[in-house]
């Protein structure tokens, strides 16, 4: 039985780096443009930084551990967890967040411990996916935390992984999920 080689590798093959370039540069935009325009319709933020080091990571180093979707999701709902948590207990989550009116005392314990807490997790875990410390980071630094907007980044985090590994499997990049004989 003939290997199907994937479209990665045959960009990398005739292009070289260019060509896994344009396969990650196109996806990404691909993926992150369906998040955003989800966002667009529901009015809420389905676009936020740690996507951006996601789909890089989906696109440009598929077979690395921290690429995988289950990473991806526990490491974000990590992430988002840990943020919420330390926000609430250095007592921050009805105060400006740090971008708006400047970085406290209480925001920098806030983050620096929020990002020890998701490495410490994922590490334990054996689950890497370090863009998950931008997540807890924009929780912990209260850029979006209320309810409603930590629901809407699970929500990003679920869509934008379905559509990467989809098109990855798609494009040949990973193998589907074997089924049990």
């Amino acid at each position: 039985m003939a290997t199907r080689i994937s479209v990665l590798d045959r960009l990398k093959r005739n292009q070289k780096s260019l060509g896994a370039g344009i396969y990650a540069a196109l996806l990404s935009l691909v993926v992150l443009a369906l998040s955003g325009t989800v966002g667009l319709l529901v009015h809420l933020p389905w676009l936020f930084p740690s996507l951006g080091p996601t789909v890089m990571l989906f696109f440009e180093s598929p077979e690395q551990p921290a690429s995988r979707p289950t990473n991806t999701i526990v490491g974000h709902g990590t992430g988002l967890i840990a943020g919420a948590l330390c926000l609430s207990a250095f007592g921050l989550q009805n105060r400006p967040s740090a971008p708006v009116g400047g970085l406290t005392a209480m925001h920098v314990l806030a983050g620096a411990l929020s990002v020890a807490l998701t490495t410490l997790v994922l590490t334990t875990l054996r689950m890497p996916h370090p863009p998950a410390g931008a997540t807890t980071l924009i929780v912990s630094l209260g850029v979006l935390t209320t309810p409603v907007q930590l629901l809407s980044m699970a929500g990003a985090v679920l869509l934008v992984t379905a559509a990467a590994w989809g098109l990855n499997i798609l494009l040949g990049t990973r193998p589907a999920a074997k089924t049990p004989a």
